[in-house]
């Protein structure tokens, strides 16, 4: 029975899903199984996943919904599949560094006190690669109220507190905040996670990363967060914070990204 057992969903990303699960295959650490959800894809990507499990016999379990059914469900089924206790997540699209599953079952396995491990992360694009985006080493609470302290797809979480938490929420809701979502329900139940300042996981943005988020989307956002703050129990006056979706959905996407590359630029420090 392998120790790690990494998720991943996958819709429509045949022109990078090779490097991303060879990314998978060349990591140091090697006790670990792919459990891989396909999201009724159109394109040739399940054809791919098929071809890496006839190869690679007993390490990856391909699995696919009868119809789309978005992130939060198939992540679930994925979960549901899983035989690890140490449950790592990755994106389709994008790339593990050699030593991050190794790292990241070390950290878990010398520090039982936290729940999950996530890392820093280096974004690229068809331009190269961009600034490092770190992550807060030890977040708390209170970190919710200006931005996600984990990023999701770095992270390597024990299974027990998955299904403490009652893993993701499948909901409209939560369309583009599975995530955010969970970390509310992860802080209520009193767990702790950690994020390793190195960046062990390179991931894809394009330029329209910020277009992808409607502002039907950020406002599905606000009722997540405001659900959320009386879950933490926040004192009133900081429910302002819930809007911030909303002055990110009028301000235009040119300024957002220059927001995001000078936030970059100091989170962490």
């Amino acid at each position: 029975m392998p120790k790690v057992s990494i998720i991943m969903a996958t819709y429509n990303c045949e022109s990078t899903l090779r490097g991303s699960i060879d990314s998978i295959l060349h990591q140091s650490y090697k006790d670990w199984e792919f459990v891989i959800c396909d999201d009724c894809s159109k394109d040739s990507t399940f054809s791919i996943l098929k071809e890496y499990e006839q190869k690679y016999p007993g390490k990856f379990v391909i699995l696919q919904n009868e119809k789309n059914l978005k992130l939060s469900f198939s992540l679930n089924h994925c979960l549901d599949n899983c035989k690890g206790d140490y449950i790592a997540r990755m994106d389709g699209d994008d790339i593990s560094v050699e030593n991050r599953l190794e790292r990241q079952v070390q950290f878990l396995d010398e520090h039982p006190e936290y729940a999950l491990v996530g890392t820093s992360m280096l974004p690229f694009n068809e331009k190269g690669d961009r600034p490092i985006r770190y992550a807060k080493p030890e977040p708390n609470k209170n970190d919710m109220l200006n931005r996600s302290p984990f990023f999701h797809a770095t992270i390597m979480m024990r299974k027990e507190a998955y299904n403490m938490i009652d893993r993701y929420l499948v909901s409209k809701r939560t369309t583009r905040a599975q995530d955010y979502d969970m970390w509310f329900r992860f802080f209520a139940r009193g767990l702790k996670g950690y994020n390793l300042q190195e960046p062990l996981y390179r991931v894809l943005e394009d330029d329209n990363a910020i277009r992808r988020r409607t502002f039907k989307t950020r406002c599905h956002e606000v009722q997540t967060r405001l659900i959320g703050y009386r879950l933490l129990n926040y004192p009133l006056y900081k429910y302002i914070y819930a809007f911030k979706p909303i002055l990110a959905a009028i301000t235009p996407v040119g300024v957002m990204q220059w927001f995001h590359e000078v936030t970059d630029k100091k989170s962490g420090l």
